[in-house]
């Protein structure tokens, strides 16, 4: 699931502290038994997911907040999550913010927004860094915590599932289907 070597770049990046405990969760996944459920993610659905991208790609999410300024009441959308996981033969080797794409031409993060227009830089910035963008997600905080955080319930039941294990693949194509996140990449053609 994570290389041996995993490479950390611009750690301190302000969009650092929105990735943080996303690789925090992707340690405990990794080092915990096959047991181990972390909101509804297990290590095997994670690795089953890894190995049927290209041998080097570039997975890039994408996560906007909406935010209200209290004194001219107009609301603003700000990039919280921005990252880009490169994937070698299945496991992430470097994970890095949208911040180090700005070497690569991308406007700088606080500029960005979530359109087509941006979207689209972010996959140029991320391939020519990094590697072709298998997947891309692009979508709001609400949705984003939606999905990475859905759990089954005190009975261990979602939609059926008894073990606390959550489709999150099935879920994240629901919401797609509901418009309530984008989905691009070479990969997405195939599902």
């Amino acid at each position: 699931m994570l290389a041996e070597e995993l490479v950390v770049i611009d750690g301190d990046s302000p969009l650092w502290t929105a990735a943080r405990p996303f690789l925090d969760a992707a340690l405990r996944l990794e080092q915990n038994s096959d047991a181990y459920i972390w909101h509804g993610w297990n290590k095997q659905q994670i690795v089953a997911f890894l190995l049927t991208l290209p041998p080097h790609c570039s997975f890039v999410v994408g996560v906007w907040e909406i935010l209200a300024d209290v004194v001219t009441t107009k609301e603003k959308e700000l990039l919280s999550l921005g990252v880009v996981c490169e994937i070698v033969a299945g496991e992430v080797c470097s994970i890095r913010t949208f911040d180090a794409l700005t070497s690569s031409g991308l406007q700088p993060t606080h500029e960005l927004e979530p359109g087509f227009e941006d979207a689209l830089a972010i996959m140029r910035a991320a391939r020519t860094q990094v590697a072709p963008v298998a997947w891309a997600l692009f979508t709001d905080k609400m949705t984003w915590n939606e999905w990475a955080f859905a759990a089954a319930d005190e009975d261990g039941v979602v939609n059926g599932v008894v073990d606390g294990v959550i489709d999150k693949g099935e879920l994240l194509a629901a919401f797609a289907r509901q418009g309530r996140c984008v989905l691009m990449g070479s990969q997405t053609a195939h599902h």
